[in-house]
């Protein structure tokens, strides 16, 4: 049964789903601090762990702290809450980039919530190939639900589309490994112990290659995709776009509650996802990635999607590193 009891344990369980979010080279640039007299949980944005080479306009960090948000916001909701979510609600403050409320308890069942909840701690990236099975057009269409749910869209490229964005990707991938502050900056967050392929974290918005060799994810998808070399890679990958319709700070901390929501909807099908950040750290080749023929809006970041290995965990600051004393 759900409970309205916020206290320490509570507080734990609510910030420990927040820092199970991606975020942008695993950087968990967030921090909580709960505001008792209004029963608030305030989140804000952590600079210091930001990572301005890949993302000097701050949008990367925005949809990193938004993924947190919303998976906040289901864990309150899972707990009997029904949470108030406000984002960028002070402009004299503008690090504080959400408020979540839980003074009201929530009206409805939450079967459909629960589920989401469960799958904060399975969902994880990988860069492991998938098996080519296709996604049932059912759960692509939910997760296009789920997306403007949070005000934000996902298109489904066709085959021509998806093979652009693939070499967009590739080459966002090649200056990444030749722009020294690139790659300066992603030694910077490989983590000890258990590292996956290349060092990086899986579990963030576009791993890049810290060691100076190109991953094969992406041109074995393109290659197999035009018959140029047998594949290692599923021959037709399932890419999915998630774009906003304008480009502020505000839609793009919407673009992480989405892109999570989209995660999170796909682990609770069985299905996997890979993160492709790469082409939007770089302006050209993140306005290139648009398709001028859907008319107005801004690409976020890039899924890839199908079935395989549920991947591994990376690691994450505990609940006491990120949370703050009001």
């Amino acid at each position: 049964m759900p409970t309205l009891a916020f206290d320490a344990l509570t507080l734990e369980k609510l910030v420990s789903a927040a820092v199970a979010a991606p975020s942008i080279h695993n950087s968990q640039p967030w921090r909580f601090r709960l505001q008792p007299d209004t029963s608030t949980l305030e989140v804000w944005a952590d600079r210091s762990r930001a990572v301005p080479a890949a993302d000097p306009q701050g949008r990367a960090l925005h949809i990193s702290v938004g993924t947190a948000v919303l998976n906040l916001r289901i864990a309150a909701r899972h707990l009997g809450w029904a949470p108030e979510v406000r984002l960028l609600p002070d402009p004299g403050e503008p690090e504080l980039f959400a408020t979540v409320r839980l003074d009201a308890p929530a009206a409805a069942g939450t079967r459909g919530i629960d589920k989401l909840y469960e799958a904060i701690w399975h969902r994880h990236s990988t860069r492991t190939p998938f098996t080519g099975k296709p996604v049932p057009q059912a759960v692509l269409d939910e997760l296009a639900t789920s997306a403007r749910a949070e005000e934000a869209l996902l298109h489904l490229p066709d085959h021509e589309e998806t093979i652009r964005l693939l070499h967009l990707t590739a080459e966002a991938e090649r200056r990444n490994t030749t722009e020294e502050a690139q790659r300066t900056e992603s030694r910077s967050w490989i983590r000890t112990g258990e590292a996956p392929p290349y060092g990086i974290p899986v579990d963030a918005l576009g791993p890049q290659d810290a060691v100076g060799h190109l991953p094969m994810r992406d041109y074995s998808a393109i290659h197999a995709a035009e018959h140029q070399a047998p594949a290692t890679f599923e021959a037709e990958p399932r890419i999915a776009v998630l774009a906003t319709e304008d480009d502020t700070p505000q839609d793009w901390l919407r673009a992480g509650l989405a892109l999570e929501h989209v995660l999170l909807a796909a682990t609770a099908h069985g299905v996997r996802a890979s993160l492709l950040h790469q082409a939007m750290e770089w302006p050209n080749l993140r306005w290139e990635a648009r398709d001028p023929r859907r008319g107005p809006g801004y690409v976020q970041i890039l899924i890839r999607l199908g079935y395989g290995p549920e991947g591994a965990p990376t690691p994450r600051l505990a609940p006491g590193d990120v949370l703050d004393q009001a």
